[in-house]
């Protein structure tokens, strides 16, 4: 079996929002027991209101009954969206703050890199800087001796090693920080979206290190980014944290997966049930949806899926030339496409009473990464409009492999993005 090497059970954080004291003892007693009484702090200043009482109290949870166990050897992926409770997490575990209540069992020495610079002191220079947090993590000076080298080689800045680190850009600060993280004797190793920082090259180093000495030296890592191809490509496992919550917790692929779904606009879709639906005395709409391949309106739409604009309606007396047009914008407004289903129809080009269902395939691997909006009209041509400009706003995520093999969701330039054939012989 497994060693676990960190368990958390019911780890919650408790934050004050605004000002903590009002300086005297006196003035927090006055203002508490004005608080006991109803009333409003006699300290704000005049025609200032304190708001946070409206919006959900003075305090907030950072996280609420947080439990995991890691194991040792994994690699834990950490998403969610900004503010969901991940780098206080991290801290937790690295012991900058303590839960405010729960329990937190750490098996081994932690390295943490939790933004650029943490754990250096500027005035110290690179070389000092290395001694000193191989000292904080309890190895001896022989011991960093022996891991210099590789540390200042891993980090590329041998040429700046004795140069105070205040001097260092924020891309410097970062390799070195985590050359230091990674190279010295911990058990687990923390890192927080600060790889971000660094350039492509370092950035592809760094992940094949933390996959390194996962599987050769069993160290457990916990891996924060919002870069899902970094994610997927590293983590066996994910957790996904929702407004201080563990939302979901199990493989990499169908957390990442709840995580995009979570991002996608309710706009995907357009629905009129309460019978005030757009149209006249011949024809009503009854809904748009931007659907995946497989039919689902709740799963994220990536490049390599086949999107389906689905567009039902009924048309309540027998209608000629109806045409059925979507058009593809931009956010920015730009038009990508029109397509219609005029030229679908047979020769009569008549369509009795009934419900009908228009469905419009966008092309795989055609579309880059972004949001859209698509509108639909329905129309006579040369004669007539009926129903015009129903807008849907979707967005379209690009999971992909780029040159260095790994899985990357960074949008490539250029408003779409097909896969063209190449030719590739040797002359």
């Amino acid at each position: 079996m497994p060693e676990t090497v960190l368990s958390l059970k019911n780890i919650s954080k408790l934050y004050r929002l605004g000002e903590i004291g009002t300086g005297t003892i006196s003035h927090d007693l006055n203002r508490w027991w004005y608080r006991m009484r109803g009333k409003e702090n006699p300290y704000l200043k005049i025609g200032q209101e304190n708001i946070r009482s409206q919006k959900g109290g003075e305090y907030n949870w950072a996280l609420k009954d947080l439990s995991i166990d890691v194991n040792q050897g994994d690699i834990i992926g950490i998403i969610g969206k900004n503010g969901a409770g991940k780098s206080t997490l991290l801290k937790l575990l690295s012991r900058v703050t303590t839960p405010t209540r729960g329990t937190i069992k750490i098996k081994g020495r932690i390295a943490s890199l939790l933004e650029v610079g943490t754990g250096f002191h500027p005035e110290l220079t690179g070389k000092e800087n290395i001694f000193l947090n191989g000292a904080i993590l309890g190895m001896s000076r022989y011991d960093i001796k022996n891991r210099f080298d590789e540390i200042v080689d891993f980090a590329g800045v041998e040429r700046y090693i004795d140069t105070p680190v205040k001097r260092y850009s924020s891309g410097m600060y970062v390799r070195l920080a985590f050359g230091v993280a990674a190279h010295l004797n911990s058990e687990i190793l923390i890192v927080d979206e600060v790889l971000a920082v660094g350039d492509i090259e370092f950035q592809s180093k760094c992940l094949g290190k933390m996959k390194n000495i996962s599987t050769s030296e069993g160290k457990t890592v916990l891996f924060v980014s919002h870069n899902m191809g970094a994610i997927k490509n590293l983590c066996s496992s994910a957790l996904m944290l929702l407004n201080g919550m563990l939302y979901q917790n199990g493989p990499t692929g169908e957390v990442i997966d709840a995580y995009l779904s979570s991002g996608v606009e309710s706009g995907r879709t357009l629905e009129w049930l309460n019978g005030i639906n757009p149209g006249n005395h011949e024809l009503r709409v009854i809904s748009i949806q931007v659907l995946d391949q497989y039919g689902n309106l709740d799963k994220a739409l990536i490049t390599a899926d086949t999107i389906k604009i689905k567009i039902q309606y009924e048309l309540l007396l027998s209608v000629k030339n109806l045409r059925v047009t979507l058009n593809l914008y931009t956010t920015d407004g730009s038009l990508l496409l029109s397509s219609s289903d005029f030229n679908q129809q047979d020769e009569s080009r008549i369509r009795e009473p009934g419900l009908y269902e228009s469905v419009c395939n966008l092309p795989a691997n055609f579309f880059n990464a972004g949001k859209y909006i698509v509108s639909v009209d329905f129309d006579i041509p040369l004669s007539r409009p009926i129903v015009m400009g129903l807008s849907v706003n979707f967005m379209i995520t690009e999971v992909m492999e780029n040159q260095l093999g790994m899985l990357s969701d960074s949008k490539v330039p250029g408003l779409i993005h097909p896969l063209l054939p190449w030719d590739i012989r040797k002359i």
